[in-house]
């Protein structure tokens, strides 16, 4: 694989209240990543403040906390090629309304509070946040027979 990365990504308590985790996994499967390890956990005020801390003090700081606790939420490692940036461009921009069509965001959310799904922006945050929400022993790696028809060089 070429520049083979790993990064978090979360469905948050509006997707999976919705029942959107089937086919946000599914877009991210069909995309050509693997998913290495998932969780589907309660979060803390205190692991959420950990985790947005870059945010704080900015105005939708305490909003983003309440709603990032308010509910379940599915936490994963995807890993592929560019997989950071191939993440981010099959959800799309923060706001769903600024949102290519065909992301994620675009095709299922309205609102910038309510946009369904976080993930790491780069390779630094990736890092950073899959230690912060996974053990080393709760990534699997493995392959997939097919790697070669997504990933292989002619």
């Amino acid at each position: 694989m070429i520049n083979n990365q790993r990064t978090l990504v979360l469905i948050k308590p509006d997707g999976v209240q919705r029942g959107l985790v089937g086919e946000i996994i599914s877009r991210l499967e069909k995309r050509g990543l693997m998913l290495i390890a998932m969780n589907f956990r309660q979060v803390t005020k205190e692991f959420a403040e950990t985790h947005y801390g870059a945010h704080i003090g900015k105005p939708f700081y305490n909003g983003l906390v309440k709603y990032i606790t308010s509910a379940p939420l599915i936490a994963m490692v995807w890993e592929g090629t560019e997989a950071i940036k191939a993440v981010r461009q099959t959800v799309g921009a923060t706001n769903p309304l600024e949102s290519a069509p065909g992301t994620i965001r675009h095709d299922l959310a309205l609102l910038t509070s309510r946009n369904l799904i976080h993930a790491s922006d780069s390779v630094e945050t990736a890092e950073k946040e899959i230690q912060m929400w996974f053990k080393k022993d709760e990534i699997f790696e493995w392959s997939r027979l097919h790697e070669d028809w997504i990933s292989g060089l002619n």
